[in-house]
C-alpha cells in the first residue's frame, strides 16, 4: 500500500485551518463519545509527534484518565527523535520499564502519534514483554521517509538524513509485523505525510481505522479518540 509521493500542496497549504474546524468539531461532539471507565488503571503512554510534548496530548490524555486508565506522557520532552529517545532507543524504553514498574509489571500500551507511533512500534518490536499493544496515529510507518512534506524538519531536528543506512533500517524495522496487537488510525486527506504510508495491510495483528482529519492536532479529532479508545479496549 506504500506510496511513493508527499500529499499535495494545496492539502499541506490548508493543514491550520483543518486543525482548527477538527477542534471545533470536538466541542460539539465531546458529550457524545464513550465515557464508560472500562480502563481499570491499565497504563497507557503518550508519545507525540516530531516537534511536539507532551502538551500536545492534553486533550487525548484527559480522555483516557476518564475512560479509567493511567495515561501519562513519555516526560522526554521535545520528540527530536534520536537525539530524544536515544540511537538504540534508550531513554524511551527505560520510561517504558519505569511506568511498567509503576503499574506493579503491567505492560504498557503505547500511543504514538506520527513519529511516536514509529517509535512506539519500535519499542514493540525491541521490548514486547513491556508492550501490551501499540496505536499508531498518522504515523507514516509503512513508507519512504520523503514521502512526507516535512522531511526536512525531521533532518533539521534529528540531525540526520532521511537516506542514511540507520534511518532505513530502523523504518523496515518499525514496518514488520508486531508481535503486540496495533491498531493503525490513518487519514487519506492528510497534509504532512502520505497517509496510504500509515497502514499496512501485511501486519495480521494490525487493525486499520480510517478517519477524515488534518495532520495537525489529528489526536485531537473525536474520530480519533474514539478509535484510540476502541483500540485499546
Amino acid at each position: 500500500m506504500s506510496i511513493d509521493t508527499p500529499p499535495p500542496a494545496l492539502l499541506f497549504a490548508v493543514e491550520p485551518a483543518r486543525a482548527l474546524i477538527g477542534l471545533t468539531e470536538l466541542a460539539v461532539r465531546w458529550r457524545s463519545l464513550p465515557m464508560d471507565r472500562v480502563g481499570r488503571g491499565r497504563p497507557v503512554m503518550l508519545l507525540p509527534g516530531l516537534a511536539n510534548n507532551d502538551a500536545s496530548s492534553t486533550i487525548l490524555k484527559r480522555y483516557l484518565l476518564r475512560l479509567g486508565y493511567r495515561a501519562e506522557g513519555w516526560g522526554l520532552g521535545v520528540n527530536r527523535g534520536v537525539p530524544t529517545v536515544g540511537a538504540d532507543l534508550g531513554r524511551l524504553i527505560g520510561r517504558v520499564e519505569a511506568m511498567s514498574a509503576a503499574a506493579g509489571g503491567q505492560k504498557v500500551a503505547l500511543v504514538g502519534t506520527s513519529l511516536g507511533g514509529i517509535l512506539s512500534r519500535l519499542v514493540a518490536h525491541r521490548r514486547p514483554d513491556l508492550v501490551s499493544r501499540v496505536v499508531t496515529i498518522s504515523s507514516p510507518f509503512a513508507g519512504p521517509g520523503r514521502a512526507t512534506n516535512v522531511w526536512r524538519v525531521y533532518e533539521l531536528l534529528a540531525g540526520e538524513k532521511i537516506d542514511d543506512p540507520q534511518v532505513r533500517d530502523r523504518l523496515a524495522e518499525a514496518v514488520r509485523p508486531l508481535p503486540v496487537p496495533s491498531t493503525a488510525i490513518w487519514s487519506r486527506s492528510d497534509g504532512f505525510v502520505q497517509g496510504m504510508n500509515c497502514v499496512t495491510a501485511d501486519d495480521p495483528n494490525c487493525r486499520a481505522v480510517e478517519v477524515r482529519s488534518s495532520h495537525l492536532l489529528v489526536q485531537c479529532r473525536a474520530a480519533v479518540l474514539r478509535a484510540v479508545a476502541e483500540g485499546l479496549a
